[in-house]
């Protein structure tokens, strides 16, 4: 595998979530996924109190320069949790990689129908802004929400199929996937793209743990870089978090993320068997 991959978000040292779950899936995949983090934090933001945050923002623009000076580029980008200060640069600088084939936007910033500590309406606008960039967009259904200036409520499938279409007329994308929506028993994922438009349902595990989200979004992306169409990488993406929830220790706490290294040999296998 010779694609050239960037993955840019946050780095949350304790809690599997963001950079510290998308680097070792997309190498363990067999990518080499090249980092650009945008803070440090001592834990993410759900659950553990009063975290640090570092803000990494000057340190963004002295590596991007470096970049530059040795001519440096990516034919993917991957975006997920940013923070205030990192989505002025990106929304800046996301131009510079316009040449890229591939930018998947994880729009992190909110759940069930509330924006995640620290953030506000600015920074939604601002989201807005760097979806318009995106080829790829998998925001839930709290954020696809935001990003369309919906109300946040209960909505039958057929309506959340339609905030889909939406997202991808109105930021002119190639994919658009709802992730994560309570269907009663089942958890669905809505996707549409200029050659698909579909609709998953799986069966709901009774266990819930934080950075799925950064999970589905890795694995939906080594997936499609692999050969797979947007539905059925959407499947190994959801399959992926299904067997690391089940691999899971019953006693391990929420705020710690799920085994995802007990399902990455599955992850693995499958990534392979496109390829070959």
């Amino acid at each position: 595998m010779n694609e050239k991959l960037l993955i840019s978000q946050d780095l949350s040292c304790v809690g599997q979530v963001s950079l510290s779950v998308a680097l070792p899936i997309l190498g363990a995949c067999g990518y080499q996924p090249d980092v650009l983090p945008t803070t440090i934090l001592s834990t993410h933001t759900g659950g553990f109190g009063n975290n640090t945050f570092l803000n990494l923002n000057r340190e963004i623009e002295k590596i991007i320069t470096h970049w530059q000076e040795e001519n440096i580029t990516f034919e993917n980008l991957y975006l997920g949790y940013l923070g205030k200060e990192a989505i002025d640069f990106w929304v800046e600088h996301i131009s510079k990689f316009k040449k890229s084939k591939l930018i998947l936007l994880d729009p992190a910033m909110a759940d069930s129908g509330k924006l995640y500590s620290g953030l506000d309406q600015q920074y939604v606008s601002k989201m807005r802004l760097l979806a318009k960039k995106a080829t790829i967009l998998t925001p839930n259904l709290t954020e696809a929400c935001l990003l369309l200036k919906k109300e946040y409520r209960d909505f039958s499938i057929e309506e959340i199929n339609d905030i889909a279409l939406n997202l991808k007329e109105r930021f002119e994308l190639d994919s658009a996937i709802i992730t994560g929506i309570s269907t009663g028993k089942k958890i669905a994922i809505v996707g549409v793209s200029d050659r698909l438009n579909f609709i998953l349902e799986n069966k709901k595990i009774a266990r819930s743990f934080f950075g799925t989200g950064d999970m589905f979004a890795s694995s939906l992306l080594a997936a499609v870089l692999a050969g797979y169409n947007l539905k059925e990488s959407s499947q190994i993406a959801a399959d992926f978090i299904k067997l690391s929830i089940k691999a899971t220790d019953v006693n391990q706490d929420k705020r710690l993320g799920p085994n995802y290294a007990g399902a990455l040999a599955w992850l693995m296998k499958k990534v392979t068997e496109e390829e070959r």
